[in-house]
C-alpha cells in the first residue's frame, strides 16, 4: 500500500499469500501521479535494487538497512512518519471485511479494500 503524507491510502497491490511484498513496490511506485520527496518503508523493503530505483525516479529512499547491513543514511525525522501507514491499516480494519479478510477472490476483497480507503478518505 501507498499513503500520503496524510496517512491517506493512494494505491493497493495484493500479493499472494506465501510472497513477499517488496516486487510489488515498483509497480506501485509507478501508480503515483507524481514523484514524491521521500519514499518511507520498513526493513522489509531493504534492498539495493529498491533504493537505486528510488533515486532513479526523483525521490529520497528513508529506508532503514537490515541488521546484516552496511548502515545506510535513513533521516530519523523522516522514518518516523512510516507509522501513518500502520494507522491506516488499523483503520483499515476496522471493517470486519477487511480484517477477516471473507471475500474468497482477490477481485471482491480488492473491492472490499478500497470501499474500506474511500470511506477513510471522506472521514479524514
Amino acid at each position: 500500500m501507498i499513503a500520503d503524507g496524510s496517512g491517506r491510502a493512494v494505491a493497493f497491490r495484493l500479493a499472494p499469500g506465501q510472497a513477499h511484498e517488496l516486487p510489488h513496490a515498483v509497480p506501485l511506485l509507478a501508480r503515483l501521479p507524481r514523484v514524491p520527496r521521500w519514499v518511507v518503508a520498513d526493513r522489509g523493503y531493504a534492498s539495493h535494487a529498491f533504493r537505486e530505483h528510488v533515486w532513479n525516479v526523483g525521490a529520497r529512499p528513508a529506508i532503514p538497512a537490515r541488521r546484516n547491513e552496511a548502515p545506510v543514511a535513513c533521516p530519523a525525522w523522516a522514518y518516523a512518519n512510516r507509522n501513518r501507514v500502520e494507522r491506516l491499516w488499523g483503520r483499515l480494519k476496522e471493517w470486519r471485511a477487511v480484517a477477516t479478510r471473507y471475500e474468497k477472490t482477490a477481485r471482491s476483497f480488492m473491492g472490499v479494500l478500497c470501499l474500506a480507503a474511500s470511506m477513510d478518505w471522506l472521514r479524514r
